[in-house]
């Protein structure tokens, strides 16, 4: 019988998922992303801590600053996420990751492009695009068909109709794309201004996205 490769603890239960990633990340103790400080105090959330630095005082957890930021993707899933990509010779793909995890695929495609970009860097760290002289420019496409499609309150809540003013049903896409060649991507309910900028001021800001 094939032995089965995610039974491991931190593959099935969050707590051994938060503390294997924290052991792989910091290695002895939990040091704040934000300011590098060692010390820090335990908060009521179980592996949520605050920086003890006088001028610091933030909160943080294994996933701020690195990939994981910002999703709502259980650590489960990203360490079989992590797994199916190191230990793939031939790569892996979101489709593959999708079946594996049994969840959406805008969370499966999410997983898996973070996934390859840490593995392109070669580390959990995910530094803000831009600085000083650099042009980070949005732009937005369409990949795939949305599990629901989009409704109109118009049409009674029933799904819009294909039409020349764009690809209603299918997922949109945010790009933002630095001058050097760094681009992050993000799926978003809808590809309009306001989740382009709202994006762009977070990634700049250096809040990974």
């Amino acid at each position: 019988m094939a032995k089965n490769q995610f039974a491991q603890p931190h593959f099935q239960d969050e707590e051994a998922a938060r503390q294997w990633f924290e052991a792989a990340r910091w290695s002895s103790r939990p040091i704040c992303p934000n300011c590098k400080s060692a010390k820090f105090y335990a908060t009521k959330k179980l592996g949520r801590y605050r920086c003890a630095a006088p001028t610091c005082r933030k909160d943080f957890t294994v996933m701020t600053g690195t990939v994981m930021e910002r999703s709502h993707a259980k650590l489960t899933q990203w360490a079989v996420a992590f797994h199916m990509g190191a230990s793939s010779k031939k790569g892996f793909s979101a489709h593959q990751l999708h079946r594996e995890l049994g969840c959406q695929y805008n969370t499966a495609w999410f997983l898996h492009h973070r996934v390859m970009e840490a593995i392109r860097r070669g580390g959990l760290d995910l530094p803000p695009l831009g600085g000083d002289g650099s042009v980070v420019e949005a732009d937005e496409t369409y990949q795939g068909k949305r599990d629901e499609p989009r409704v109109s309150p118009q049409r009674g809540n029933r799904p819009y109709k294909h039409s020349s003013r764009g690809p209603r049903n299918m997922r949109p896409i945010v790009a933002l794309i630095e001058r050097d060649g760094r681009v992050r991507t993000f799926h978003v309910p809808v590809a309009d201004q306001r989740a382009g900028l709202g994006n762009l001021h977070r990634t700049l800001s250096g809040v990974s996205a």
